[in-house]
């Protein structure tokens, strides 16, 4: 058999096999144990308030640095950040590389996976603090 043909029947055998298998999938368990590298500074959920950090709720397509009672440093408030998962990612693996000037000292989260997780926790909470 031609190599091209053999690569092209190999390939057809495997695919299906390659395709049922498991994704890598976002795990909100893991992500509420994530969190707890930021609770001591964030809330989030009903009744989430303001403390060291601001409350959580609503991250995603939120204009960073408009929480509403919240005291954010200029370079947040002037970043002209969108929060999305992108951005988030970016940021949380070292927020002061992101955004310079930031009063959040946080050592960041460099594991891809871990970031995945804690961005699927985050994500289930709505502006008003209740799971989506």
């Amino acid at each position: 058999m031609h190599a091209v043909a053999r690569f092209a029947f190999l390939t057809a055998l495997i695919a299906p096999v390659i395709a049922a298998l498991p994704v890598s999938a976002q795990d909100v368990a893991a992500g509420e144990r994530a969190w707890n590298k930021c609770r001591a500074c964030h809330q989030i959920g009903e009744g989430a308030k303001n403390i060291v950090g601001p409350q959580m709720n609503g991250l995603f397509g939120r204009t960073a640095g408009t929480v509403e009672g919240y005291s954010y440093s200029a370079a947040n408030k002037n970043s002209g950040i969108t929060w999305d998962e992108a951005v988030f990612a970016e940021y949380i693996k070292d927020p002061r590389a992101k955004i310079p000037g930031t009063k959040m000292v946080f050592a960041g989260i460099k594991n891809e996976k871990e970031i995945g997780d804690l961005t699927a926790f985050l994500k289930q909470f709505g502006k008003d603090g209740k799971k989506l």
